[in-house]
């Protein structure tokens, strides 16, 4: 089953979650430290940016009720500080108490609009969401007697729509899958991913041959370019690689086309690069000129997972520009099955990079059992 995101995603959620508890705490403690300020501090020093600073932390943090209790709070603070100590007709108390008044009704007016501005966030979220279960489905966790898994990340933890994309799907010529990367940002590319799945549903049930695929794929980004004004020609712009299993499950054929090369992964934490001899011209710019794809054969033993990823995996870097190598660093790993590889290979990722991430990334993985189950029918 497809998630949205993986153990480093779910750790920034609770990071971030943590975080916004404690700043919710600033509010009451500025009120006292305000008070204590009051109390201790020298003539002449104020304790109103205390004061003033408690409901404006608190406007994007708390309801509307909590805001305007910490604003009261705090003009009733200042005031009554001021109240005890004999200084509330004294100029800059006054000063001082209008500001906290004044600061206290804006927070009140940011706190609304925070609100408004978050439900319309929720909204595209929901929208954002939609569409992308639309475009890409959740591929079942059984395939063919392949156990799948997939993984979507958005490098914007706002959003979870881009031009990544990925499928599997059982044809009369085997399990056939595909993992791409539109080249383009926004509408464009989502409707180019629409196109690349759509015309893979179609042609992986009709074409014989992988290379046979590759081309209907690329004929299909030509035309709709032509055909869609609003499709950007450039964001038709797709690499992909497309993946075949045979002979039950036994045999693997691999068609690139421009994309960060898949790598297979043996029960015994063996790793095998897949890639051609000679690289192929993404998807959709045939245009520049063409040769034939290149088919990779390899045999795909019991307990072997193929792992296709796009390059929001291979471009990640760590803090002093080193980009992730997914080739060496599972190398020597075992898995209890696709789920796992993900997951762990995710984290590597974060850890890696250090949580920062500035591409979207698609993961696909494809296990054979080490002991085969009949294909679904």
């Amino acid at each position: 089953m497809r998630k949205r995101g993986g153990g480093g995603g779910f750790r920034a959620v609770r990071r971030g979650l943590g975080l916004r508890r404690i700043l919710r705490l600033l509010p009451p403690v500025l009120i006292v430290l305000g008070a204590v300020f009051y109390e201790v501090a020298p003539p002449g020093m104020t304790a109103s940016p205390f004061f003033t600073a408690a409901p404006l932390i608190a406007a994007p943090l708390y309801h509307l009720r909590g805001t305007v209790a910490v604003a009261v709070a705090s003009l009733g603070t200042a005031v009554g500080l001021e109240l005890a100590n004999r200084t509330g007709d004294q100029p800059d108390a006054v000063t001082d108490m209008i500001t906290v008044l004044v600061i206290g009704f804006i927070a009140i007016v940011v706190n609304r609009l925070s609100v408004r501005a978050d439900r319309r966030l929720a909204s595209a979220r929901y929208v954002a969401e939609a569409a992308q279960r639309a475009v890409l489905p959740d591929p079942e966790e059984h395939i063919g007697g392949l156990r799948i898994a997939a993984r979507y990340l958005a490098a914007d933890a706002d959003a979870s729509i881009g031009g990544d994309l990925y499928a599997v799907q059982e044809t009369p010529f085997g399990v056939r899958a595909i993992v791409g990367d539109v080249r383009g940002k926004g509408l464009g590319a989502v409707e180019a991913v629409a196109v690349v799945i759509g015309a893979f549903r179609e042609a992986a049930e009709q074409e014989p041959d992988l290379a046979g695929l590759a081309t209907r794929l690329d004929a299909a980004l030509l035309r709709e370019g032509v055909r869609r004004e609003g499709l950007d020609r450039f964001e038709g712009f797709t690499t992909a690689a497309l993946a075949e299993f045979t002979e039950g499950n036994r045999a693997l054929r691999v068609v690139n086309r421009g994309h960060p090369a898949p790598v297979v992964l043996r029960a015994d934490g063996s790793v095998r690069k897949v890639e051609p001899e000679e690289a192929s011209l993404p998807l959709g710019v045939s245009e520049l000129g063409s040769w034939p794809d290149e088919t990779v054969e390899l045999d795909f033993p019991p307990g072997a997972t193929l792992v296709l990823f796009t390059d929001g995996i291979t471009e990640a870097r760590d803090e002093r520009g080193r980009f992730y190598d997914p080739y060496r660093r599972l190398r020597g790993r075992v898995f209890r099955g696709p789920e796992e590889l993900l997951d762990q290979l995710i984290e590597d990722v974060a850890r890696h990079t250090g949580g920062l991430t500035a591409d979207d990334m698609a993961l696909l993985a494809l296990s054979r059992s080490v002991v085969d189950q009949p294909p679904s029918a």
